[in-house]
């Protein structure tokens, strides 16, 4: 499991791991370890291990995932998105998200890009743009798009998300 960096990125850059619709809560963060919500690092060693086995040994600090529809679905596990940063996933892109876990994910500075993902296949190189909303993917050698981030947005996610903005900019500055 990778260490998570916190400096400041327009551009990631990592290997996808491609995953179906439908990825919930208790998929990326398995029931059976509700015991360790309190130690997320140790949760984060059984992250979508239900839906990938291999997933957390293979995965590498700044790899994706990558989804098709409503990602995140299920019960608010605020837990789910911080163990999949944990993780040292750079972003998760999908087709969609469940609300909640999007909001989550923003607020823990875990990049969720909805963007159309079929083209993508597992283990594609990829290189993510967050100011212009461009993915590439060098393995493929294609370029899809999905909304560009604002400045402000990558702001608070470089600075780790809502909570440590706040903290480091003593307040809500952007």
């Amino acid at each position: 499991m990778a260490e998570q960096k916190n400096t400041t990125q327009k551009i990631l850059k990592g290997k996808s791991f491609k995953f179906g619709d439908d990825i919930s809560t208790d998929l990326i963060a398995p029931g059976r370890y509700f015991h360790l919500r309190s130690n997320l690092p140790e949760l984060a060693r059984h992250v979508l291990e239900d839906a990938d086995t291999e997933f957390v040994r293979k995965v590498k600090q700044g790899d994706f995932v990558v989804a098709g529809r409503n990602f995140g679905l299920g019960s608010s596990r605020e837990h789910a998105p911080i163990i999949i940063k944990l993780a040292g996933v750079g972003a998760v892109l999908a087709k969609s998200f469940a609300r909640i876990f999007f909001r989550n994910s923003i607020n823990i500075g875990l990049p969720v890009l909805i963007c159309d993902t079929d083209k993508i296949s597992e283990n594609d190189e990829l290189e993510i743009d967050l100011s212009k909303g461009i993915i590439r993917d060098i393995t493929k050698n294609i370029e899809l798009g999905f909304k560009a981030l604002p400045d402000v947005m990558i702001k608070l996610l470089n600075d780790g998300g809502l909570v440590e903005h706040i903290i480091k900019n003593k307040g809500f500055n952007l």
